[in-house]
C-alpha cells in the first residue's frame, strides 16, 4: 500500500515544479500564469530505502522492487474557491481524492514571479487555503444534516450517529477550527472517514524557499514552523529549483550537488518520510533469490492485514508470518544466520508487524 498525496497552493508557489522534479517528468508544464495546472498530474515515484538494498545484496536477489507513492498536482487555489471562484469546484473534488495534503507555500522573494495576492506571506497564503477549505466543508455539512433530519425524526439509528459526527465538525468549523482537530474514537473512525470532510486530511506544509536557504530555511519557512507547530502539522523545507536540476542528473552527479549545497539527502527522501509520519505508515520487506520487496502498510497492522497487502488470498488463508528483525537479518547475513542465533520468529494471527520486519507468509488456497 502506497499512499496518494496532494500538491496544493496558491498559484505562482511552486507547486508544478515540485511535482516536475519529484517524478523526473515534464508532464505538469510549470509556467508563470495561474491555473498553468488545470487537470491533475498525478506521477508515481519509488521511495527511497537503503534498507531494501542492503538485503537484496545480502539475499543475493535479482530484482529490487521499492514501494511507490503518488503526488497529485492540483490546479491552484484562489480566494473564493469554495464559491467556485476560479478553479475551485474542480479543486475541492480533486483533493477529496487524496490521503494527505502537502500546501506548497512561497518562502522566497523573486520579483520576476508573480504572486497572485501581490505580496510573499506563505502563512497568509496557509491561512487562505484552510479557509476555502473549512467554508467548502461547512456548507457540505450544513446540507447534509438537513437531507438526514427526515431520518434521524423516524428514529433511524445510524442517522442519528452520523449527525453526531456531523455536529462535533460543525461546531469545530465554526469555531474557526479544521475538522482534523476533532477528537474522533477508534469506533468512529470509518464513519468519520466516510463524511470525507476536506479538513480532516493531514496536512504537511512544504517550505519552498530559494536556493541559499534550502540547508536552513529562511525567516519566512521559520514562521511556518510556528504556525504547524501550534496546529500539529508537519513542515519541510524544500527549494523547488534544486530539487528540479537534481531530478536531471545521474546518482553519483547528483550526491556532488546536493554535497555542495549542504544538503545531505534530496527534497524528496524529506518529503516521503514526512509523509509517512503524517500517516503513520511503515515498511516491511519480502526477500529472496528473486526479488527483494518492500511494503506499505499502517502502523499497527497485524500480520494477516500485511500479508493481504501482497494478495487478498493471504489474508483469507492466513497460518502464520515467518519474521525476522530487519537489524538482526543484517547483522547476521541473512535468514540461516539468524535461525542459528536464534533471531528467527514464528507468528500467528495477532502479530503486529514492525517496521523494517523480513517477513515470509504461510496460507492456505
Amino acid at each position: 500500500m502506497g499512499f496518494k498525496m496532494g500538491i496544493v497552493g496558491l498559484p505562482n508557489v511552486g507547486k508544478s515544479t515540485l511535482f516536475n522534479a519529484l517524478t523526473k517528468t515534464a508532464a505538469a508544464q510549470a509556467a508563470n500564469f495561474p491555473f498553468c495546472t488545470i487537470e491533475p498530474n498525478v506521477g508515481e515515484v519509488a521511495v527511497p530505502d537503503e534498507r531494501l538494498e542492503r538485503l537484496a545484496a545480502i539475499a543475493g536477489s535479482k530484482e529490487i522492487i521499492p514501494t511507490r507513492m503518488t503526488f497529485v498536482d492540483i490546479a491552484g487555489l484562489v480566494k473564493g474557491a469554495s464559491k467556485g471562484e476560479g478553479l475551485g469546484n474542480q479543486f475541492l473534488a480533486n483533493i477529496r481524492e487524496v490521503d494527505a495534503i502537502a500546501h506548497v507555500l512561497r518562502c522566497f522573494e523573486d520579483g520576476d514571479v508573480t504572486h497572485v495576492e501581490g505580496r510573499v506571506d506563505p502563512v497568509a497564503d496557509a491561512e487562505t487555503i484552510e479557509t476555502e477549505l473549512m467554508i467548502a466543508d461547512l456548507e457540505s455539512l450544513e446540507k447534509r444534516l438537513a437531507n438526514i433530519q427526515r431520518k434521524i425524526n423516524s428514529g433511524d439509528k445510524q442517522a442519528k450517529e452520523d449527525a453526531r459526527l456531523m455536529l462535533a465538525a460543525k461546531e469545530a468549523l465554526e469555531a474557526g477550527r479544521p475538522a482534523r482537530t476533532v477528537t474522533v474514537a477508534d469506533d468512529d473512525r470509518k464513519a468519520w472517514n466516510m463524511l470525507q470532510l476536506l479538513t480532516a486530511k493531514p496536512v504537511l506544509y512544504v517550505c519552498n524557499v530559494e536556493e541559499e536557504s534550502a540547508a536552513s530555511g529562511n525567516s519566512k519557512s521559520e514562521a511556518v514552523a510556528k504556525m504547524a507547530a501550534e496546529q500539529g502539522a508537519g513542515t519541510v523545507v524544500i527549494s523547488a529549483k534544486i530539487e528540479e536540476e537534481i531530478s536531471q542528473l545521474d546518482a553519483e552527479e547528483a550526491e556532488m550537488f546536493l554535497g555542495e549545497m549542504g544538503l545531505e539527502e534530496a527534497g524528496l527522501d524529506r518529503l516521503i518520510r514526512a509523509g509517512h509520519d503524517l500517516l503513520g505508515l511503515q515498511t516491511y520487506f519480502t526477500v529472496g533469490p528473486k526479488e527483494a520487496r518492500a511494503w506499505t502498510i499502517r502502523k499497527g497492522t497485524l500480520a494477516p492485514a500485511a500479508a493481504g497487502v501482497i494478495h487478498g488470498d493471504f489474508e483469507r488463508g492466513f497460518i502464520r508470518a515467518e519474521t525476522v528483525a530487519y537489524d538482526d537479518y543484517v547483522a547476521y547475513k541473512g535468514e540461516a544466520g539468524a535461525k542459528e542465533a536464534g533471531k528467527f520468529r514464528v507468528e500467528g494471527k495477532t502479530y503486529e508487524v514492525k517496521d523494517g520486519d523480513v517477513l515470509h507468509f504461510l496460507f492456505n488456497a
